[in-house]
């Protein structure tokens, strides 16, 4: 942790708290001081970049009334209590209430500067741990919205958890609708920039003149994009969309970093889908800098039984959201939706998801006549990519198997008799398939 950990000194006599501030920032620690607890309190939370060091007798809230109040915001916040040659036995009894220690006045100066050296370790360590724990969650949620199984995606969380350590630039590209944004804060999440500032700009929804603005600046309201990002990740959505005057610019912002580039930029192209590529719309040496490392996200089409996967998420999630059961997917619109093209991917997907949750509460339509409106608007009713029979099979086994333990919310029993399968078969498939009972308890 780079920040400079504060201490707050809190006493209601003026020279003591002068005297223990100047001696502290003489140490080298940088001091803010208080003359009752109640003022403290007002300043000091659970994550107080720093430590307290106390008087124990003040008028108002006492010192022990004041640490209780501090251990019950962060019982790791290290406390200093100041005593009088009277009050040790009450220190002691701070300490056992959650005080790292204390001192008796007069203060020995060295003995101050050492304990200061000690709580200001301690919960600089605590801090870090702290931020350690909350980028890693935030990395791990972001990761689990990758839904699939397939071998491709696979592949890009391996490729995502790479590249999130990595310094270079990104270069994101792939049809409409399949996550670009979503990885992109995916590889901020997982690497070592995670605790820093994710600022997406979408070149497309400015004019050229706005653009240049909200990038470089002068900006009205707050910081342009390339400062606000400083020492994070500033993310170009639509990359293709700026102008060669905007590219030369962003270019000198890139040359400017030098190695390794203080600030990472994440580019996200959605050139790809129109049959175009990033390369036909960037100058050669900015879409080289750009594209230092890159990820294709996969189309939909080509997940295989991640399609089923998301469809039967997707269907659960909006059924939760009305309030009424899901849909439930014959063998045949199973094999519909593997072989649908999914133009829009899993935005499409989302959007059929939720239209066969509302026609099933409505008792009426089914999931075929939903994609067959689809082709219509796409013109293109199958995908040009045929499996074989026994991939059908098995996808749509998994998601029967999937669903009913689901819905038995893991009864072994349950589901035979509603499959009518002998618990070895069962057993078998459960194991076949990676799906386990303890997942649906």
């Amino acid at each position: 942790m780079s920040r400079k950990l504060k201490i707050a000194i809190v006493d209601d006599e003026p020279d003591m708290r002068e005297s223990i501030s100047q001696w502290l920032v003489l140490s080298g620690f940088e001091t803010e001081t208080f003359a009752s607890a109640e003022d403290a309190l007002k300043v000091i939370g659970s994550d107080w970049p720093g430590i307290v060091v106390s008087d124990i007798r003040m008028p108002g809230m006492d010192g022990m009334a004041f640490l209780k109040r501090l251990m019950g915001l962060d019982s790791n916040l290290p406390v200093i209590m100041i005593t009088g040659h009277g009050d040790v036995p009450m220190a002691v009894e701070a300490m056992r209430l959650g005080a790292m220690d204390f001192m008796e006045k007069p203060f020995n100066p060295d003995r101050m500067t050492q304990l200061a050296k000690k709580a200001t370790q301690a919960r600089r360590m605590t801090l870090d741990n702290r931020a350690l724990r909350r980028d890693l969650s935030e990395g791990q949620q972001v990761m689990s919205k990758l839904i699939g199984a397939s071998p491709v995606m696979e592949r890009l969380r391996e490729d995502i958890l790479d590249l999130g350590q990595a310094d270079g630039h990104v270069l994101i590209d792939g049809e409409t609708g399949t996550g670009k944004t979503l990885v992109a804060h995916a590889l901020h999440a997982v690497g070592p920039r995670a605790s820093k500032k994710f600022v997406p700009v979408s070149c497309a929804a400015y004019n050229d003149e706005a653009l240049a603005s909200r990038l470089f600046g002068p900006i009205e309201d707050g910081l342009p994009a390339v400062e606000e990002a400083r020492a994070g990740t500033l993310c170009l959505e639509d990359v293709e969309a700026l102008s060669e005057a905007l590219q030369a610019r962003l270019l000198a912002f890139i040359s400017e970093q030098g190695t390794p580039a203080e600030t990472r930029i994440i580019a996200i192209s959605n050139a790809r889908g129109e049959g175009r590529k990033a390369e036909d719309s960037l100058r050669p040496d900015l879409f080289y800098r750009l594209s230092a490392l890159k990820i294709t996200l996969p189309p939909l089409r080509a997940r295989g039984e991640d399609i089923l996967a998301l469809f039967t998420r997707m269907t659960e999630q909006f059924s939760e959201e009305y309030g009424c059961e899901p849909p439930q997917v014959s063998a045949q619109e199973a094999a519909q939706l593997l072989q649908a093209p999914w133009p829009g991917n899993i935005r499409q997907l989302i959007n059929v998801a939720e239209r066969a949750v509302l026609q099933n509460r409505r008792g009426s339509g089914s999931i075929a006549s939903l994609l067959m409106a689809d082709g219509e608007d796409n013109q293109q009713a199958t995908t040009t990519e045929g499996k074989p029979l026994k991939e059908y099979v098995e996808s749509f086994e998994k998601m029967l198997i999937d669903n009913t333990m689901r819905r038995h919310k893991g009864s072994i029993s349950g589901v035979m008799d509603e499959l009518c399968l002998p618990r070895r078969t069962l057993n078998e498939k459960m194991a076949k398939y990676g799906l386990q009972r303890g997942d649906y308890l």
